[in-house]
């Protein structure tokens, strides 16, 4: 089941601005060591899914995992080879907006290590650039 809101207020929205720097969400909150983005972008639900399974997979069941990122945006897109006009296209995908500063993933309850290895495994799916932080610096 791919991350996407359960319901919306309007199924197409703007593109929006990508500009400025995470407001909020830039520290370590729930875990013990986290990953933090330094770039900025959209990141598709399916990466967030390839990332959660990459954690899952390294970490095997030790420790816990949050992601602290929500696809609510949606993204439309008109199928190929088609003219302009005739209306927006039907959602693709939904994204969440990531700017520099924000905290993707947390873990806890695994060596620094291990937290390390599996944040590494995560970065390399997102389009992003990403650093490993600890909650003490």
């Amino acid at each position: 089941m791919p991350l996407m809101p359960k319901r919306v207020k309007y199924r197409k929205s703007h593109r929006g601005s990508r500009s400025g720097n995470a407001g909020r969400g830039t520290k370590v909150s729930y875990g013990e060591f986290g990953l933090q983005s330094l770039g900025r972008g959209w990141i598709t639900n399916r990466q967030i899914e390839a990332c959660r399974v990459a954690i899952n997979r390294y970490l095997k069941r030790k420790g816990k995992v949050w992601i602290r990122i929500f696809p609510h945006k949606p993204i439309t897109k008109r199928p190929p080879e088609t003219r302009m006009g005739k209306g927006k296209g039907a959602v693709e995908a939904w994204v969440a907006v990531v700017r520099p500063g924000t905290m993707l993933f947390e873990v806890s309850g695994v060596t620094e290590s291990q937290a390390k290895e599996a944040m590494r495994l995560a970065a390399n799916k997102l389009p992003v650039k990403c650093r490993f932080v600890t909650r003490q610096g």
